[in-house]
């Protein structure tokens, strides 16, 4: 889980390494479409000379200031939407366009008016302040122009070397349904021989115990103690869990989210295989108890709390997946 909690470090990197798409459409220096911005609310001491034409719902047309790029973020709001307001903790689902500002070609980086598959971005303390703030402003129809230079990343990422300054342009389609507190649904009396799940119920943390003499499998064992009722997680997704890991046979602990107060958030293509094979197709709501063989886990490697050749034990609840 290490892993995945390295990736969730990086989140606001992904913001600058944007390639989603061709660069079809918009083209920098073009004055088509109406012209949007006159009565956009700016961030204080933020006017980068940017213009955004275009409606929203489609590819906007992003036109660039001559001269050298911002060297501080900003946003603005291009048009502020009429549906529900943006808050701080929301998944919200966007179209975004992406440009490198390098002051020459100012060249689209992609686009998923492109790709046609808009974007999930969690408005929490991983994103740059400039994006935390923004996104605030804008309810769901809105559009966003944040110019994201490298002030934004400069005190996590200090040692980064300097990428061009990035002008997104957001379209806000709509919020993503909270994750579930705790898995919910009705009991399944199924188990893992070896293993022991006790259901407290409520929000509660399940006790997983792996104290044992019997003979950890080979294969991937996977079990559904809580049958959940939502859509069944992909292996392209994202997804919100709490979890409990111990070593097969000695119960030994080596994490858990809810010991640490708050549920864990991964794409699920870059944990461990175990749990990309375990957890694709679990319906959210679920509860399930995984037994992980080393090939699958983390193998002859040794890792904090886990020695190496382990048999993996979680239990799982599938709180979301977007």
């Amino acid at each position: 889980m290490r892993r995945a909690q390295a990736v969730l470090a990086a989140v606001p990197l992904i913001l600058f390494a944007a390639a989603c798409g061709s660069d079809n459409g918009a083209t920098p220096g073009a004055t088509t479409g109406a012209t949007t911005s006159a009565s956009a609310s700016t961030a204080a001491g933020a006017p980068s000379g940017v213009k955004v034409t275009g409606n929203v719902g489609a590819k906007p047309t992003v036109t660039f200031p001559s001269g050298s790029p911002a060297t501080k973020s900003s946003y603005e709001v291009i048009q502020a939407g009429d549906g529900t307001g943006v808050k701080a903790g929301d998944r919200v689902i966007v179209n975004l366009t992406v440009y490198n500002w390098d002051g020459k070609g100012n060249a689209v980086a992609g686009s998923s008016y492109d790709t046609k598959a808009p974007e999930t971005i969690a408005v929490n303390e991983q994103l740059p302040q400039v994006l935390q703030e923004g996104f605030t402003k804008v309810k769901h129809g809105g559009r966003l122009l944040a110019v994201l230079a490298n002030d934004s990343v400069a005190q996590q990422q200090a040692t980064t070397p300097a990428e061009p300054t990035k002008v997104f342009v957001f379209d806000v389609v709509g919020t993503q349904p909270a994750a579930l507190k705790a898995a919910t649904g009705k009991e399944t009396g199924e188990s893992i021989k070896g293993v022991k799940v006790d259901n407290p119920g409520g929000e509660k943390a399940p006790t997983l115990t792996t104290k044992t003499d019997e003979k950890a499998s080979k294969e991937l064992v996977v079990k559904t103690i809580i049958q959940g009722t939502g859509a069944k997680a992909q292996a392209n997704q994202t997804l919100v869990v709490h979890y409990t890991g111990k070593i097969w046979g000695t119960d030994q602990q080596f994490d858990s989210s809810w010991e640490r107060g708050q549920p864990a958030e991964f794409p699920l293509a870059q944990v461990i295989q175990g749990w990309q094979k375990g957890l694709a197709g679990v319906p959210v709501g679920s509860r399930v108890v995984m037994s992980i063989p080393p090939d699958l886990g983390y193998g002859s490697q040794a890792q904090q709390g886990i020695p190496a050749n382990s048999t993996l034990v979680f239990v799982v609840d599938v709180l979301g997946a977007y």
